[in-house]
């Protein structure tokens, strides 16, 4: 069979087989459609075959003086195919839902989304050969929509971020499909033992520095998925690495994470889309987070322009929001400990914000003045690096 042809499902399901000779007196209940098994054992291949072709992102150490004794490097997930950190758990999401025997030949995938994850999620639909619905905020950054639509998805948009989920299952149930919720099932369809995951992935690459463990590793909070994969896998192995987690105003993780009991917290929501949420989702798992940092949205905005300034690096603003926080800690670890090392992620790229973040007039419009702030990103690195 041609690698990228899809085998033909049966058109229905098999009849239970004659009774075989042996023991007498078992109940015998078939379910197992072979068409259907060979499409899904083809459909990983696939993912397989796709994943093979991408090689893994770069590590990169933010351009420092000769013995800054601090280093900051950000893995860039923005060089995946679908240009963001979102599609390592797209893919997971979609193999976890083909080897649960909950995706098929003919299953619309829907997910609940802010944006990226449904991008990612589309383009594996695609791949597969399946129709993708992705349920969003109507404040959801135009160009997202049209990459997702780009890939074959279709949007349904809602008012409010607390709608996605309902009608993400509704959606899902109405047509016979598969509710992918990333939000629930992200920490537990990554293997955070490794299997290249992304702690493992990070870990890897900094072996030959010249502070192989860092002190920290900051994350953003979306569904909670990274952090849960990061905070196990330094603990599997033993590792002192600390976990960081950065929550922009408006979501619900910082609050609950300070002593409001999980789950009952509710928030507007974030600005700063890919992370934040306004609950405390399912797969946030904060026994595995040392400390939470809240970072105002005028800092991730900061946090965009000090990189692109400086660096020429065009991030996100989630990659503000985690900028912020691993300057933070790599000040406090100078000060602690002499040297070391902090790593955070770069999320996605700036091109997807035009119209929002990256945009100095629609910031004034949302009452964030950035400058201040701007002004004392540049203060922390003067002193990180002198």
């Amino acid at each position: 069979m041609d690698a990228g042809t899809a085998p033909s499902p049966a058109p229905s399901a098999p009849s239970a087989p004659s009774a075989p000779p042996g023991l007498s007196g078992l109940r015998d209940v078939v379910r197992c459609d072979t068409s259907v098994r060979e499409w899904v054992s083809w459909a990983v291949g696939r993912l397989d075959a796709d994943a093979h072709r991408s090689a893994d992102t770069h590590l990169l150490r933010l351009p420092a003086p000769a013995g800054a004794p601090v280093g900051i490097y950000l893995k860039d997930e923005s060089t995946h195919p679908t240009g963001s950190l979102k599609h390592r758990l797209a893919r997971s999401l979609v193999l976890y839902g083909l080897c649960n025997g909950d995706i098929g030949p003919r299953t619309t995938l829907v997910d609940a989304s802010s944006g990226s994850t449904a991008i990612s999620e589309a383009y594996f639909a695609r791949l597969l050969g399946l129709p993708f619905v992705a349920v969003m905020t109507r404040s959801t950054s135009p160009g997202k929509i049209a990459l997702i639509e780009r890939e074959g998805g279709r949007c349904e948009l809602v008012a409010d971020a607390g709608e996605v989920y309902a009608v993400a299952q509704r959606l899902a149930e109405d047509c016979g499909g598969h509710y992918l919720d990333q939000f629930t099932n992200a920490e537990r369809a990554t293997d955070w033992r490794g299997n290249n995951n992304i702690a493992e992935s990070v870990f890897s690459q900094l072996a030959l520095e010249e502070q192989p463990v860092p002190d920290w590793i900051v994350v953003g909070a979306g569904t909670g998925g990274t952090s849960a994969t990061i905070g196990r896998y330094v603990r599997y192995r033993g590792l002192p690495t600390r976990l960081a987690v950065v929550d922009p105003e408006g979501s619900a993780f910082l609050p609950s994470y300070a002593g409001d009991p999980a789950g009952t917290v509710e928030t507007p929501g974030s600005r700063v889309e890919g992370i934040g949420r306004p609950r405390v989702e399912p797969s946030f798992v904060p026994g595995v987070v040392d400390r939470m940092i809240g970072v105002p949205d005028a800092a991730s905005a900061a946090g965009m322009r000090f990189l692109a300034d400086r660096f020429g690096m065009r991030a996100g603003p989630s990659t503000g929001t985690n900028l912020c926080g691993a300057l933070q800690l790599a000040l406090e670890v100078r000060a602690e400990r002499g040297r070391g090392s902090v790593v955070t992620l770069m999320c996605d790229r700036s091109e997807r914000y035009a119209g929002t973040f990256a945009d100095d007039d629609w910031l004034l419009d949302h009452g964030l003045n950035h400058r201040p702030h701007l002004a004392q990103l540049e203060r922390a690195w003067a002193e990180l690096t002198a």
